[in-house]
């Protein structure tokens, strides 16, 4: 009877992690080394599809039921762990609506002409005397509008990295200036699948994660610009920037319009005025799509659907593709909607089902128990994080599982220690997402290094806000910085 109370009780945001004496450190790592070892194999020896696209997904339930075996060799019951798994699924419901959105939002900004607008203005800032610090903030106007490094990497990454060699520059400083810009975005834009992952991750909303997320990221990346803006005055540079093939591309496709601004306008207000996420990302999807009908009928007659109306909520729902004569630019024309939104939505609901077995099974009590140990301070407890996220962007080489595992595991430490979830959260975006790319065996290092051509060790130390951003929350975190508490009501 005391059992069922206490399930009865469960409530994801304030409960304390459940604790079991039957289990012991070694047996609460069995699911978490299992899980390491089959992703490791994953990765390296099955290059990423082991189990096919959702191959990490399907880890992730292994590890649950592994997890779930622990359990019942520990006296764990089936109901308890059914029920620690549907509080976390209940928890993550909000930020997967958020995620729909986010898809049709990227959907909806490209087929009105706002993401290739912001990409057309941008490129137009070149200038050889500031071609790195340009490429910082080019690169990040274009990761925030479209909450893709890959994507801004692919594309436009490819044109500075062609544009900065012609100028004599070394092709790691451009690639680690388009990195470091990139990674801005990864990180502050609502269109980043991290961006949402993180706070879902850590318990709190999206906006409060990007708000309190630029106390850090914003210093960050001015000290970026800044060390390029040295780096470009005492560098020699011969030759033009030339984007004009780019530029007359983009204004041949779309209609280009500085009204176009008006959309990103709208929404960044509301959510200075703190406006709930679902409601600012629904209004810049209904207002994207008036513009598209507005500004791009050309383009909407081109793209599949009987009539304007259908074309636009095709593109909120599945993947529009707007074919150009650049291929350079053809896949930042490219956008999944709803549906590309899926694989990262499965892998929240999966990493929720291996966390409940976990929370369920006292594993993470005895782990999180093991660390605190060690990790007495505040401090510690932020060093610990850091230290996690990075490890496991170099065990399991994926950047989503640096952020999903230790986001559920210090999850109630920050809790117990009186800490707003938007601490977790913060550190996990400052040292899980950001670090990826610069370990040459993860996706994100393999990916970057391959699309624009210059070695992880050519760009490493150019990429300044990578490697900086989780030294910036620590310098934060030992001198007390903006560390916010525990708001009890």
């Amino acid at each position: 009877m005391q059992d069922k109370k206490n399930l009865s009780e469960i409530k994801i945001e304030d409960q304390k992690i459940i604790q079991n004496k039957e289990l012991n450190i070694l047996e609460a790592l069995i699911p978490v080394v299992i899980l390491m070892m089959l992703l490791a194999y994953n990765i390296f020896y099955a290059g990423g599809e082991w189990l096919g696209e959702y191959s990490n997904q399907f880890i992730l339930l292994m590890g649950g039921v592994v997890a779930s075996i622990v359990g019942f060799l520990n006296k764990v019951n089936v109901k308890r762990m059914l029920l620690e798994v549907w509080e976390n699924l209940k928890s993550v419901f909000i930020p997967i609506m958020i995620l729909f959105l986010v898809g049709a939002l990227a959907g909806t900004w490209l087929i009105s002409g706002i993401i290739p607008a912001m990409v057309y203005y941008g490129l137009q800032v070149l200038s050889p005397s500031i071609f790195l610090p340009a490429s910082v903030i080019i690169a990040a106007i274009i990761s925030v509008a479209t909450g893709s490094s890959w994507t801004t990497s692919a594309t436009v990454g490819i044109a500075l990295v062609g544009i900065g060699t012609a100028l004599g520059i070394p092709s790691g400083m451009i690639a680690g200036a388009v990195i470091s810009g990139a990674y801005f975005g990864d990180k502050m834009s609502p269109l980043s699948d991290t961006t949402n992952l993180a706070p879902a991750m850590a318990g709190t909303d999206i906006f409060t994660h990007i708000r309190y997320m630029t106390l850090t990221t914003v210093p960050t990346i001015l000290i970026t610009i800044l060390v390029f803006t040295i780096i470009s005055l005492n560098i020699e540079t011969t030759g033009s920037a030339d984007v004009s093939g780019l530029l007359h591309t983009i204004n041949e496709t779309f209609h280009i319009s500085i009204y176009l601004f008006i959309v990103p306008l709208i929404v960044i207000i509301l959510i200075l005025l703190k406006t709930k996420p679902l409601i600012a990302l629904g209004i810049g999807v209904i207002l994207a799509a008036i513009f598209a009908i507005i500004f791009q009928g050309d383009i909407l007659d081109m793209l599949p659907g009987s009539n304007s109306y259908k074309t636009v909520i095709n593109s909120i729902f599945t993947d529009t593709h707007i074919a150009t004569d650049n291929e350079k630019l053809n896949e930042l024309f490219s956008a999944g909607g709803m549906k590309g939104m899926l694989w990262t939505i499965y892998l929240i609901i999966c990493a929720m089902f291996f966390g409940g077995i976990m929370d369920a099974i006292g594993a993470l009590a005895r782990i999180t128990n093991a660390l605190l140990k060690i990790a007495t301070s505040i401090f510690g407890l932020f060093a610990s994080t850091v230290i996690s996220c990075v490890g496991l962007n170099a065990i399991a080489s994926d950047q989503y599982l640096a952020i999903v595992i230790p986001g559920k595991m210090f999850k109630k430490a920050f809790h117990d220690k009186g800490l707003a979830p938007e601490n977790l959260s913060r550190s996990l975006e400052d040292s899980g997402t950001v670090t990826s790319v610069l370990i040459p065996w993860n996706t994100c290092g393999a990916y970057q290094s391959g699309v624009l051509g210059v070695g992880v060790h050519e760009y490493f130390i150019y990429a300044i806000f990578n490697w900086l951003s989780p030294i910036m929350t620590l310098t934060f975190a030992a001198f007390g910085i903006k560390i916010k508490q525990l708001v009890k009501k």
